[in-house]
């Protein structure tokens, strides 16, 4: 499984994800994949998931389905997250 994140640095949000992400990283020891809408890989993985809304944070099984979806500004607890990093 895998834990990807797609959000734009320079935005409202972008403070609240970056530090998100730090406390991510920190309480778990990992980190997750982290693209801009506006670059190559992220206008892909957008496209290839529908993502319309930023910050959006998906969880995906092996195969690549989405397992997990949290969309918007509402970021989900480090605890929820952390199941698909640890079952990764």
């Amino acid at each position: 499984m895998r834990v990807v994140v797609i959000w734009r640095d320079e935005s409202e949000h972008g403070r609240s994800v970056r530090e998100w992400l730090h406390e991510l990283e920190h309480r778990t020891g990992r980190s997750v994949e982290s693209y801009s809408p506006d670059e190559p890989d992220g206008e892909s993985i957008c496209r290839s998931y529908d993502v319309r809304i930023y910050p959006t944070i998906l969880a995906l099984g092996n195969d690549g389905r989405v397992l997990q979806e949290w969309r918007g500004e509402m970021l989900p607890r480090i605890d929820d997250v952390s199941f698909y990093l640890i079952n990764a």
